[in-house]
């Protein structure tokens, strides 16, 4: 496992993200919890899906989705992150929610992810 990586509970949808290296498995109901890739495009839903990334100057605004993404109870962006050396900032967001969130970074490049509670896990250099 590596820091970073994001695993799912297939059975009670648990989501869990590794915060240190470490060797073994991650088991929720009785199972192995699955690793879950990061998409970047290329799929039916990437216009709703890979994140908008506008930056000025050490102003990041993300958007999810050329179209905006769907925000309701049954299909919505759960939170949008933006990481960049060791740190990271996360915006949760609720179904009544725009897929829209703001970050302030230093200059240089930048790493954005977004979590979808139905297409999974999205990112984007910024």
């Amino acid at each position: 496992m590596k820091e970073s990586e994001i695993y799912v509970c297939e059975i009670c949808g648990k989501i869990v993200e590794v915060l240190r290296d470490g060797s073994g498995e991650l088991v929720c109901c009785g199972q192995a919890m699955a690793l879950e890739k990061a998409k970047i495009d290329d799929s039916e839903n990437a216009e709703k899906h890979v994140p908008s990334v506008k930056r000025n100057g050490n102003r990041v605004e993300v958007t999810i989705g050329a179209l905006e993404h769907p925000m309701e109870s049954k299909h919505y962006i759960e939170w949008i992150e933006i990481t960049q050396g060791n740190r990271s900032k996360r915006v949760a967001l609720q179904p009544s929610d725009r897929p829209i969130a703001e970050f302030c970074v230093e200059e240089g490049p930048a790493l954005v992810r977004t979590y979808c509670n139905l297409h999974g896990l999205w990112k984007k250099e910024a």
